[in-house]
């Protein structure tokens, strides 16, 4: 029986769905929202909290600050409520109203950021003001989970050997792409494991992350407007580009037998499907990351209006959510510091089908 103290000391690690009587295909899908958190995004919190607090950036009077679009905020308030830091959240307007009040609930401070930076769209515009906060008072400490090592290290010593024990035969990983840490953390350990692993990114159509054309995408959690700086594309073998129409079917299909996932784990699993429906998959043992749980997604995913409005009448039209994978364009080659850009002195501590990318011949 786990008796803990603090509430980022409990982490369930091993519960798998497989998806076979639902979508045809085995997948087993690693459940990440269960602690007290709701999401995978409570291991980059902890491991970026903790490395500032042993280097002595995190001081008693310290004022936590993030840009986040929603899970990671959850986390740091959590564990700021915890520890006794204050936490003040910069996230934007696609921020799920539940998400927003359960960090005021925690004690922390919410910032919403209404316009978009010419070339970073939001997620500009958030970093722009979280520097500002930052140059205006020294006691605002900035873990910046978009360029902190920690962030993809928490998932090379955690999430990556959790899988490894539970499968070492492991065949396919597939990893959702946002600030790229957990997929980086899980490609970098498999990359030196005992056999080989294909490791498949799945991204939000709209988003840069891969080089693709920049869209409009409402909902939050995977995808960025801006190249993230930990992505080290040597490590993704593969990339599919998933539409939020997609998205939305597949976490409908998964409700309907009774699992409530968030969007980040509907567009891995719509991807992943479709990426199995056009392999064959006799003796492959296959597994997707699933970052969050559906809860905070009741106004959005979940709510009828919200979906009409945003993507047609049609949108929970009866039909697989397993698109069909189309070739898609191989990015132009960028230099190791295209992307997001941060300074010096900044402290560190999304139609159409799923689209496919192979990235290694």
């Amino acid at each position: 029986m786990p008796v803990i103290s603090n509430p980022y000391a409990f982490n369930e690690d091993e519960l798998y769905v497989d998806l076979r009587s639902i979508f045809g295909h085995s997948l087993f899908l690693k459940c990440e929202g269960f602690n007290f958190a709701g999401s995978i995004k409570l291991k980059a919190a902890v491991e970026m909290v903790e490395a500032a607090e042993r280097d002595g950036v995190l001081r008693p009077d310290s004022i936590l600050v993030e840009s986040s679009s929603g899970n990671l905020g959850v986390a740091l308030s959590m564990i700021a409520a915890s520890k006794g830091y204050r936490f003040l959240c910069v996230t934007d307007s696609r921020c799920n109203l539940s998400t927003r009040l359960l960090m005021e609930a925690l004690g922390s401070q919410v910032h919403i950021i209404a316009g978009q930076e010419a070339n970073g769209g939001f997620l500009g515009a958030r970093i722009d003001y979280v520097r500002a906060l930052c140059a205006s008072d020294r006691r605002y400490v900035w873990l910046s989970q978009y360029t902190n090592p920690n962030n993809w290290k928490a998932h090379y010593r955690r999430t990556a050997q959790e899988i490894a024990r539970q499968f070492p035969q492991l065949d396919v990983l597939f990893v959702g792409a946002g600030t790229t840490g957990t997929l980086m953390g899980c490609a970098r350990y498999f990359r030196e494991w005992h056999r080989p692993v294909r490791i498949i990114a799945l991204d939000s159509v709209g988003s840069v992350i891969f080089g693709g054309a920049p869209g409009r995408r409402m909902i939050p959690g995977l995808g960025m407007s801006m190249r993230p700086p930990l992505l080290d594309d040597a490590y993704v073998d593969e990339v599919i580009l998933v539409e939020e129409a997609d998205t939305i079917r597949a976490c409908h299909r998964l409700a309907r037998r009774g699992f409530l996932f968030g969007g980040s784990t509907g567009t891995v699993v719509s991807g992943a499907m479709g990426w199995l429906a056009k392999h064959d998959t006799r003796g492959l043992t296959s597994v997707a990351i699933a970052p969050d749980l559906g809860e905070r997604y009741l106004d959005t995913i979940y709510q009828t209006n919200w979906l009409q409005g945003l993507y047609g009448e049609d949108v929970l039209a009866d039909e697989p959510a397993t698109g069909s994978l189309a070739a898609c364009p191989t990015p132009p080659a960028r230099s190791p510091g295209r992307g997001l850009q941060l300074g010096n002195g900044d402290r560190a501590g999304g139609g159409q089908r799923p689209q496919h990318q192979n990235r290694k011949a």
